[in-house]
């Protein structure tokens, strides 16, 4: 059976013995009900991993850190979700999944048809909640780099400023597109972002602006995906047509 995997959140070295976290020892002996000396696997998000041993002191738990390991699941090219804030436990789905699927950021869009407002204490809990949820599927999935969760924005401000290096290519996806997913994407993309509407899909202006900055407008399959599928969908789909692992 496979060592249970745990995200800690301070830089980890080979050969130390470190305190846990409270919430990451929690989890390990109340939670996951781990004993003395049980064999665990910790990965900081910097990339790679260290096997580890539990050290149980009453109230204390400690692990002893052993050699770094170079191991990485990434994929060979690099995805971004750039999703529009959906409700809830869906957001909580498309963060979980995304990492799953290997997207190496993701940038949530407060879009004219979206429905959750989020303001003020709401969004900063809600982006704190985010980051446990994408932290929990790493662990779970086997990554040892995180995702980037970025704070929301509009989409002409991701579109202003997409972040370096800039995507090689935009995809935004619209039922009514002409362009087939297939035939928008090209095989010497490296980077490529995926732009997921709300419920409601994106305005008018929204899909301007988009193309203004030479996203493309693609169609994929003739029926409508709610948001919380079209981001999936289209990872695993770009994922597999440039044949990244």
């Amino acid at each position: 059976m496979a060592s249970p995997r745990f995200y800690c959140p301070a830089p980890l070295s080979a050969h130390q013995t470190i305190a846990l976290p409270a919430e990451l020892a929690h989890h390990a002996v109340r939670v996951r009900r781990l004993g003395e000396d049980a064999a665990i696997i910790l990965f900081d998000g910097r990339g790679g991993q260290y096997p580890a041993r539990l050290i149980i002191e009453r109230a204390a738990v400690w692990a002893q850190v052993g050699e770094w390991q170079d191991v990485e699941r990434e994929l060979d090219g690099s995805l971004t979700l750039v999703q529009a804030i959906a409700a809830n436990e869906k957001m909580d789905w498309i963060v979980e999944k995304a990492v799953e699927l290997g997207a190496r950021r993701l940038v949530p869009i407060t879009a004219h048809r979206s429905v959750p407002a989020l303001k003020g204490e709401r969004l900063t809990k809600r982006q704190q909640h985010w980051a446990r949820v994408a932290q929990a599927a790493s662990e779970q999935c086997g990554r040892n780099q995180l995702m980037r969760m970025d704070a929301p924005r509009s989409l002409a401000d991701y579109l202003r400023d997409p972040g370096v290096p800039a995507p090689d290519q935009i995809l935004c996806c619209h039922p009514d597109a002409g362009a087939p997913l297939k035939a928008a994407i090209a095989a010497s993309s490296c980077h490529i972002a995926v732009l997921i509407g709300p419920e409601g899909g994106w305005s008018r202006e929204e899909l301007a602006t988009a193309e203004n900055h030479h996203a493309a407008i693609v169609q994929f399959g003739t029926r409508v995906l709610r948001t919380e599928t079209a981001g999936v969908a289209l990872l695993a789909a770009v994922t597999a047509l440039q044949g990244w692992r």
